[in-house]
């Protein structure tokens, strides 16, 4: 019998995307002991006191060991353990490395997963999260303040300190997603209070099959907000748009979600505390169209499971064929 590869997903967005968040759900859905969990802040060249006296931010490439980056994912990707550099968010220090031999799922998460040509084609499923920018300043001035000792003074200085690099080296690796999720407030709401209600957009492009959502919609009571599935454009490209309503009642979505559930045949159903769950400051609390988001990306993570049995391939002349192949295309990997 051939041996299985792990399945990889990436996610990537700007600083308090929600990263943590969705990659948090997705392990707690699959099995903490199905799941590597990769960040690739840890490939951080420089700790917070040595960008500050440099003048430069963590967006920025060079502030990153990318190379290396791109030869552990390599590895990750074949099944191969990798002695992985570790960044302590809380103290903005590199500490001692950490041996992470890969499991079942690998979720990669970060800022620069989808940077250079060489990293996308070892993923099987690429999700670039894209909140609205003021949402995203209050989800920063929280966990910043909160978990990694700032002031909501310093919090946005550096808001603006990064906002070029943001727009040169984070928001294009948009474009390099199969699906980009963004949640956002409805209109009218304060920013502050939006949390367990804010609706979310699913960008579903054709760059991986996406599964038939039509069971969520016969669940979809016509007097009910819930889900909406439309085609549309997006980048001058067609894609489909599913919206997930955040007024949606407790009993509607549970409904959408046991649908879900039903077509993961190889899970068993967890609780509200461990799906669709968020920190606010130190309280947690529960989001349905996150619970939906997080069920939906693990479907795509067990479709690649259920394929069958992957081969393992030479690293050496993958990765010849990856930094070599495509002519200096950047868009030959399909996206």
């Amino acid at each position: 019998m051939k041996a299985r590869r792990p399945i990889i997903i990436g996610i990537v967005g700007d600083s308090a995307a929600g990263k943590t968040t969705i990659s948090r759900g997705l392990e707690q859905i699959l099995g903490p002991d199905r799941v590597t969990h990769v960040c690739t802040d840890d490939y951080h060249k420089y700790d917070r006191r040595e960008r500050a006296k440099l003048g430069i931010t963590a967006l920025h490439p060079d502030c990153n060991f990318l190379d290396i980056m791109e030869l552990q994912l390599e590895r990750l990707h074949y099944g191969q353990p990798i002695l992985k550099p570790v960044y302590d968010h809380s103290t903005g220090s590199l500490v001692r490395p950490e041996y992470v031999q890969p499991k079942e799922f690998i979720i990669v998460e970060g800022l620069l997963g989808f940077y250079t040509e060489a990293m996308r084609p070892f993923y099987d499923v690429k999700v670039y999260l894209d909140p609205p920018e003021d949402l995203r300043k209050v989800w920063k001035i929280k966990r910043d303040t909160t978990k990694r000792g700032y002031s909501a003074e310093e919090v946005l200085k550096e808001w603006e300190k990064r906002r070029d690099d943001s727009t040169t080296f984070i928001r294009p690796q948009r474009a390099h997603a199969d699906i980009v999720v963004s949640f956002f407030p409805a209109e009218g709401a304060r920013l502050e209070d939006a949390g367990p209600n804010l609706n979310v957009r699913l960008v579903l492009r054709p760059t991986i099959p996406h599964p038939d959502l039509t069971y969520l919609l016969e669940n979809n009571g016509a007097d009910s907000p819930g889900v909406r599935l439309v085609l549309g454009r997006d980048a001058g490209r067609p894609v489909d748009f599913l919206e997930i309503e955040g007024k949606v009642s407790q009993e509607h979505a549970h409904k959408l979600e046991d649908a879900i559930w039903a077509h993961l045949p190889d899970l068993r159903p967890v609780g509200d505390d461990l799906v669709g769950s968020y920190q606010d400051r130190t309280e947690v609390r529960h989001s349905h169209p996150l619970a939906l988001t997080q069920l939906l990306l693990i479907y795509h993570l067990l479709r690649k499971y259920s394929d069958g049995q992957i081969p393992y391939a030479p690293p050496l002349a993958a990765l010849t064929r990856i930094r070599g192949g495509h002519g200096g295309d950047p868009t030959a990997d399909g996206v």
